[in-house]
């Protein structure tokens, strides 16, 4: 029987002190924890941010640096520092920590994502503690991830994980910002992520990090399609992580419950970074959306970007909201040749083309329950329905 696997996400300002130093002491309890875990036939992986934080405190710099080649340099600096200091606590244990660095550009493409599976299934049969960061050292924006709240979703869904749990500086998700109202309540379980829930996330909460609350309930959207149960708790409440998984209240639990697509189509969704863009009409839509169809020529409308065949694509509305993706069946150069023309013209025109499809229903994961005519749902553009 394949052991259980928790993923625990460590945001900066859980990482640091009160003058944004690495907290090793912190570091070490977590350690202990993870060893105590890893007695009972626990794996765990720990997504760590503060690589820019060591940074900045092993140089001796007064702040944060703003300049994108100076974050980079300080982030390279920083990423031996912090993985030294779970090393250091880890050999306290016995047991080995492995650092995995990652980028959009490596989950984004399905070889990438295949082999990055691959390596961290290896470190944890080999019993090291895999601890994963976003490579900020080499990171842009076009293939960075943001945050560690949206990596650590990815990170949980790579090795199958039982439990992710979000280390934090607050208790959980509020019924209202507890910053803004004391008497707020925590809400303590999640069954699924409605308006009142999202309406409930505030902002970004540190000057250390770059997540909030909105960006924990985006890996939450995604973590509960993918069946695995999340908690956010406060990092430093004491023995949290083990609390977590013996199922005591630590903090805010969304459900995980049965995962509603199969993996490939979970990379697709979340982590497959689209090489293009495929603008169809209403009638196509619908036909996606509702009934399940393959998206043919005849429904397409506008292609943007290039791809070859294979390549994951984003579908979209001519409203510009993506209501799909999908595996290309041709390139954007021979779609852009066939595009809005039905099957016969296609045989009559290009009949290598004839008969093959944009995206095969087997390839295509929906991404909102798009109904004939209906506005979009909470006000918001894009995977909000996911």
């Amino acid at each position: 029987m394949a052991k259980p696997t928790l993923v625990a996400k460590i945001g900066s300002n859980t990482l640091t002190d009160d003058s944004g130093r690495v907290d090793t002491a912190f570091i070490a309890r977590v350690m202990e924890q993870v060893s105590t875990l890893r007695s009972r036939g626990w794996r765990v992986v720990i997504v760590s941010s503060g690589a820019i934080a060591a940074g900045v405190q092993a140089l001796g710099l007064p702040a944060r640096p703003t300049a994108m080649p100076v974050l980079q340099a300080v982030a390279a600096v920083g990423q031996v520092r912090l993985v030294e200091n779970y090393a250091d606590a880890a050999a306290v244990h016995g047991f080995s920590v492995g650092q995995v660095l990652l980028t959009r550009h490596d989950v984004g493409d399905r070889s990438a994502y295949v082999n990055a599976c691959r390596t961290m299934d290896q470190l944890l049969a080999m019993g090291v503690v895999p601890v994963v960061n976003e490579n900020d050292t080499t990171a842009v924006d076009e293939i960075r991830f943001g945050d560690n709240d949206y990596l650590a979703a990815l990170v949980a869904m790579m090795v199958d994980a039982s439990l992710c749990v979000f280390m934090t500086d607050i208790a959980g998700l509020y019924e209202r910002d507890p910053r803004e109202d004391p008497e707020a309540r925590l809400v303590e379980h999640v069954d699924e992520l409605s308006a009142e829930v999202v309406d409930a996330a505030g902002g970004p909460g540190s000057s250390v990090g770059s997540g909030g609350m909105a960006s924990k309930l985006e890996a939450a959207r995604v973590l509960m399609d993918a069946g695995i149960p999340l908690v956010i708790c406060d990092g430093r409440r004491p023995d949290v992580l083990v609390d977590a998984v013996e199922g005591h209240s630590v903090g805010t639990l969304f459900a995980g419950g049965k995962a509603s697509r199969k993996a490939r189509k979970l990379w697709l969704a979340y982590a497959g970074r689209p090489a293009g863009r495929v603008v169809v009409d209403a009638g196509a839509r619908d036909a996606l959306c509702l009934r399940g169809t393959s998206l043919l020529p005849a429904g397409v409308v506008d292609v943007q970007g290039a791809f070859d065949a294979g390549e994951a694509v984003a579908i979209m509305d001519r409203d510009g909201d993506e209501v799909a993706r999908g595996l290309a069946g041709m390139s954007s150069a021979d779609l852009r040749r066939v595009m809005g023309l039905r099957s016969d013209d296609i045989r009559g025109r290009e009949p290598a083309l004839a008969g093959k499809e944009v995206v095969h229903r087997d390839h295509l994961v929906i991404l909102r329950d798009a109904r004939a005519g209906e506005g979009k749902q909470g006000g918001r553009k894009g995977r909000q329905d996911v």
